[in-house]
């Protein structure tokens, strides 16, 4: 069992900086669809903001802490876990929530503003959770994570992105609408390829290891969609905003985490199958109960 905390999933330089550019490519093609005018919506309905925010940044990693005290998994699936919570929301949440008939355009609006209070939430939840677990305290200390290094790699592949994809649709409206049809399919089948040929080149260690992180890759995801649809219950939102702020929730941006995995961790073996796992599953996950809630008045 020992040996997760410090077997390694291999990728070489090359297929790093691939990865960096497809991740940066795929944020990019989003912010190509986005406007100030929905910064703009969000900020006449702060009540949807604060949901959408409490729900993603600071409770899932609160919880996520709580979890990982309660059932107590090895340190670098733990840290997996934590890093996995401290991401922003996916960026194939708006086609799930359209899909499922929640508010596309909330889904949207939060996408942007949640990557932009992501460039320095992400690395201070990280960084907080996994400095107050003794374990995952360890992990850090062993790799000698720098916190700028981690918020300055944040920085190029989220924001950047974003704010030159709205430049470009603020300018260029129409060459905007045409490149994103072409970059976000692109971008995420280039993207999965990577990372299917990353795990695929290291079959043994995923195979010998993926057990240890499928039943807990799947209760954090329900978790986490629980919790975004408990708190907009609370706030008594509607139920077509219901479901969008527990799609934004449980829906992560599981890539930019193994991104950081491969980047600081050397592709650390929990780490990296928790946040491939989850990649995976939380595709599943999604579209089953956007499929489930399409039907339902």
């Amino acid at each position: 069992m020992q040996d997760l905390d410090t077997a390694k999933i291999n990728f070489d330089s090359t297929g790093l900086w691939v990865l960096n550019i497809a991740l940066a490519i795929v944020m990019f093609g989003v912010a190509l669809g986005i406007t100030i005018d929905d910064f703009k919506a969000l900020l006449k309905r702060p009540k949807l903001v604060f949901v959408g925010i409490l729900s993603q940044f600071i409770l899932l990693p609160l919880i996520t802490y709580g979890f990982i005290i309660l059932i107590k998994p090895q340190p670098s699936i733990a840290l997996g876990m934590m890093l996995v919570a401290a991401c922003p929301g996916g960026n194939i949440s708006n086609f799930m929530t359209h899909l499922a008939k929640g508010n596309t355009a909330l889904s949207i609006s939060l996408t942007a503003f949640a990557t932009f209070v992501a460039v320095f939430m992400t690395p201070f939840n990280f960084q907080f959770y996994g400095s107050m677990y003794q374990p995952t305290a360890t992990l850090l200390k062993d790799v000698a994570l720098n916190p700028f290094e981690l918020l300055q790699l944040v920085l190029l592949i989220l924001g950047i992105p974003l704010v030159l994809g709205m430049l470009v649709r603020y300018n260029f409206a129409n060459t905007a609408m045409k490149l994103s049809k072409i970059l976000k399919p692109l971008s995420i089948i280039v993207f999965g390829a990577i990372v299917v040929i990353a795990f695929s080149n290291n079959i043994d260690v995923f195979n010998a290891y993926i057990q240890h992180v499928l039943l807990l890759g799947i209760s954090h995801n329900i978790i986490a969609i629980l919790l975004g649809l408990t708190m907009a219950k609370l706030f008594k939102l509607s139920f077509k905003n219901q479901k969008t702020i527990a799609i934004e929730t449980g829906i992560q941006n599981s890539g930019l985490g193994l991104l950081l995995i491969f980047t600081f961790f050397n592709g650390l073996g929990g780490m990296a199958i928790l946040a491939a796992f989850w990649g995976i599953w939380h595709i599943i996950s999604g579209l089953l109960l956007a499929f489930y809630w399409s039907h339902k008045n």
